[in-house]
């Protein structure tokens, strides 16, 4: 691997690679079902001579590129899906599609992922090993990645023995790298309790038992739970986004609605904080003689790098783009991602990709705002391609994701 031919070829393809991305940001698309996109992008792969599959529950894409000589399979992964969203960035490519915008980069991964099976396409005689492009949608909340992984996307021969995904931020200048070994993203569960007491004239509580009083006696015992029950090197966040009650100023309503969210980076931890919010609910709830009805949603996973694998991705990474360009991640992001439900199968890493605008306000992943410094993907592309490229130097055998390989 000579890293500043891989660079070179992936500016080579920066042009093509943002008139993709901006194609798909103009049409956005949410969920599982998102039939314009996987056109495109079949379209966009149609003359590389991949072998394609695409899903039943949805509508994915799985290309896989088969090399000259035998050896391991590495999947590298793109997420497709939008926002539910009005943009309001001003951009002439901006979504014409009313209440949908890609403000979460997906539209980049998509267009840097397809760049790299260009670049690799065009050394498949020497590649020893196989490289499976998984175009997935449903990352926002739809467990798109778990579908796959139903539908059969590591089963049979030539199963991936490494993954590898990119997720742009805009923590970080345009074209830096940053990863961690161990967990890199959240759990990401749901919390919804609702809160049953009696009604009746808000002038006369003594003859009504108060939801409202309960619920928000519930809201700030859960941050006592984190402070006093959590260990502060194994974090979790409780936060309730939304409270619903009464109709108007002299009701006291029956129930009150409260609606949030958990996150932790660890699954020891993750048990323990959803026992103790239904415990804590219940509990507050009969001191007062109401009752709380509680449903815990859960939802995806902590992504959890393999320590080896994020160690190789940094190196991978700083041999292409240079040390100045990397940064190790120094803590875990609260968000969450499905890519967690791949990487407790396939041992791996995910890498953030910096995409932060060179000039003006910055808005974050999630604003209707948001912007992506394009220049950024033709880095994405090189490490994609590196990537690949180093694992099968290595024959797969990275640290703890060393396995025999297929013949």
């Amino acid at each position: 691997m000579k890293p500043a031919e891989i660079l070179s070829e992936a500016r080579a393809l920066l042009d093509d690679a943002i008139q993709l991305r901006r194609r798909l940001h103009r049409h956005p698309e949410i969920g599982l079902t998102l039939p314009r996109t996987q056109a495109v992008v079949l379209e966009a792969l149609d003359a590389l001579g991949l072998e394609t599959r695409t899903g039943q529950r949805t509508t994915s894409v799985l290309a896989r590129l088969t090399g000259g000589k035998p050896g391991p399979t590495i999947l590298l992964r793109a997420d497709m899906d939008a926002l539910p969203l009005r943009e309001e960035t001003g951009l002439p490519f901006a979504s014409e599609v009313e209440g949908a915008m890609h403000a979460c980069g997906h539209d980049a991964h998509v267009a840097m992922l397809v760049g790299a099976a260009r670049v690799l396409v065009r050394r498949r005689a020497d590649l020893a090993g196989s490289v499976l492009f998984m175009f997935q949608p449903g990352e926002e909340g739809y467990h798109g990645a778990r579908v796959m992984l139903e539908e059969g996307l590591l089963d049979g021969a030539g199963a991936p023995s490494g993954a590898f995904a990119l997720h742009v931020t805009h923590r970080e200048a345009a074209g830096v790298i940053t990863t961690r070994p161990g967990p890199m993203l959240a759990s990401g569960d749901t919390i919804q309790i609702t809160v049953r007491g009696k009604g009746g004239h808000a002038s006369a509580p003594h003859d009504c038992l108060d939801p409202i009083p309960v619920a928000c006696e519930i809201v700030q015992a859960f941050q006592t739970l984190v402070t006093r029950r959590v260990n502060v090197f194994d974090p979790a966040v409780i936060t309730i986004g939304k409270i619903t009650a009464g109709t108007t100023r002299n009701v006291i309503p029956e129930t009150a609605h409260l609606l949030g969210t958990v996150r932790t980076v660890s699954e020891v931890t993750r048990e323990r904080v959803l026992e103790g919010i239904r415990r804590v609910a219940d509990g507050i709830a009969t001191a007062h003689g109401a009752e709380a009805a509680v449903e815990l949603i859960r939802g995806y996973p902590v992504t959890s790098n393999d320590a080896s694998f994020a160690g190789f991705v940094l190196d991978t990474a700083r041999e292409v783009l240079g040390a100045e360009r990397v940064t190790p991640m120094s803590h875990p992001v609260m968000g969450s991602e499905d890519f967690s439900y791949v990487l407790q199968r396939v041992p791996g890493a995910m890498a953030n990709l910096g995409t932060r605008p060179d000039s003006g306000e910055v808005y974050p992943n999630h604003s209707n705002r948001m912007l992506v410094n394009e220049t950024a993907l033709a880095s994405g592309i090189a490490v994609h391609v590196a990537v690949a490229l180093r694992f099968f130097e290595r024959g797969g055998a990275i640290g703890a994701a060393a396995r025999p390989t297929a013949g």
